[in-house]
């Protein structure tokens, strides 16, 4: 590395670590620091998170990387942030946080779903949003704040995603980034802008004066202010873009560029993606779209929290194995070879707001390689759930590009290209997050012309794994039997209401 190598830094906020990396021209990585974030549960369904505390881990974590990797605050030219979407982070009328944030997975606003799921409310705001509707929308967590807490509710000042409030901490300059924004159930997809209708089909329309300007994700938004450059190291006036939905950023990082291939997230939450143009109506499922980074283009995507967040709630109170030691009880058992099935709704569910998690099958023989084994299937039927309709939506889909902790695992991504017959690819890049962050920056000063430029530079490595035909066979059979079960369950779940009433 050139001591004089300009350098661009990128920042994720994630539900579990804030993260922040550099990288240079070429999209070389030249130094990693992460942070881990605490999530607060005052009650339960409650996701939180310290405002002030996470500005402070930030600046902190920029600090760290600089100190380490070696490098003066002059040498870098931009900033981008990616984070996590949903949730809300509010200031007051006077720019202090108003209270901690709530994240995308919080549950408390359930009852109010509910309420507009029979009143018909979702299906009217989909034409307009393009968004399904459920607890962690910025639209219900408002609702909730004026029904529970409504001399809060009267003292918003800004309305804000995680990036944006870091990016105001940043720069003190205020907007809404809009790959984010534009799936907060406030939007009109079509119009690409804040819906006051919307506002009022809602109920909260008193907020419409905390809007904040929308913003691009390579757009300057803003700069270091020397306040900031004394506490991290960075040169004040270095420019900070608008910034990504890390869904977005992992896309980018996934190469996606046509209806050819989709990406797989696996994380805390399930996500599949595609990229299009334009916006279908008559389709077979109300997906799920947000602005992509190149005009005209969205992007689609189905998603659930039933994704690897349920094997480390697993190996943290019953076994704290290794990685590597549970790759290896899993491919210990025959493919398909256990009866035992596992529904992963620890943090939610794409099966119903009733479903939880659990064990079904589970008899005496079973060691805790079965429960292993079936937590990884029942991870990877929960992606098959959004898979499938995805795959109804961009018929030419062939491959399916995977990122997220389980693309470190052989047996976990050839048990996915078992299940779902696909050829599936792995771009060998850790920190998506940060790299798609940092590519916005890149964008946005001017070291490509745009993103699409970009991409076409993107040559990262990318492992292949193809899918065993015998095994698809027995998979299959187990799949259906999983949904068989939840399909039990709902009638069971729907029995016990009517039971209530």
């Amino acid at each position: 590395m050139s001591v004089n190598e300009t350098l661009w830094l990128g920042i994720d906020c994630g539900g579990t670590y804030l993260k922040a990396g550099l990288y240079n021209r070429t999209g070389a990585e030249l130094g990693i620091e992460r942070c881990a974030l605490q999530t607060l549960s005052a009650q339960p369904g409650y996701a939180e998170r310290d405002m002030p505390l996470l500005w402070q881990s930030c600046h902190q974590t920029i600090a760290a990387l600089l100190k380490r990797a070696g490098i003066t605050g002059d040498r870098i030219a931009g900033i981008g942030i990616s984070a996590q979407g949903k949730g809300l982070f509010l200031l007051d009328k006077q720019d202090r946080p108003l209270g901690n944030a709530i994240l995308s997975s919080d549950r408390r606003a359930l009852d109010i779903v509910r309420r507009w799921q029979q009143d018909g409310i979702p299906e009217q705001l989909y034409p307009f949003t393009r968004q399904t509707l459920w607890t962690g929308h910025p639209a219900s967590l408002l609702r909730w704040l004026k029904e529970n807490e409504p001399a809060r509710y009267a003292r918003i000042g800004s309305i804000m995603m995680g990036h944006d409030y870091l990016r105001w901490c940043l720069t003190g300059q205020k907007g809404c980034e809009e790959t984010n924004i534009s799936e907060s159930n406030l939007y009109n997809m079509a119009r690409g802008e804040y819906d006051p209708q919307l506002l009022q089909m809602l109920d909260i329309s008193e907020i419409s004066g905390a809007l904040l300007p929308i913003v691009g994700s390579s757009q300057r938004c803003g700069e270091v202010t020397s306040q900031v450059a004394a506490l991290t190291g960075l040169r004040a006036g270095t420019p900070v873009v608008g910034g990504l939905f890390d869904v977005v950023s992992t896309a980018l990082c996934a190469g996606l560029e046509d209806e050819k291939a989709l990406n797989a997230v696996m994380g805390t939450w399930a996500v599949t993606s595609g990229i299009t143009r334009g916006i279908r109506d008559s389709e077979p499922h109300p997906y799920v779209y947000g602005r992509y980074v190149n005009d005209g283009e969205y992007i689609v995507h189905e998603a659930s929290p039933t994704s690897s967040a349920n094997l480390e709630w697993f190996t943290a109170r019953w076994g704290n194995l290794s990685f590597d030691d549970i790759n290896q009880a899993v491919a210990s058992l025959p493919k398909a070879g256990s009866d035992l099935i596992f529904l992963p709704f620890l943090y939610g569910s794409n099966a119903g707001l009733e479903m939880t998690s659990g064990f079904y099958g589970m008899q005496a023989l079973h060691t805790r390689a079965h429960l292993l084994q079936a937590i990884y299937e029942g991870v990877v039927f929960s992606h098959m759930t959004h898979l499938n309709r995805m795959r109804e939506r961009f018929t030419d889909a062939h491959t399916l590009r995977v990122t997220g902790g389980p693309a470190h695992s052989a047996v976990w991504m050839q048990m996915l290209a078992d299940v779902s017959g696909m050829r599936v690819e792995l771009p060998q890049l850790e920190e998506t997050g940060c790299y798609g962050a940092a590519l916005a920056a890149r964008v946005g000063t001017g070291a490509y012309r745009d993103f699409a430029e970009a991409q076409r530079e993107l040559q990262l490595p990318i492992g292949t794994v193809l899918p065993d035909a015998a095994a698809h066979q027995r998979y299959q059979e187990k799949y259906h039997r999983y949904q068989h079960l939840i399909e039990a369950l709902q009638g069971f779940h729907a029995r016990t209401k009517e039971h209530k009433l």
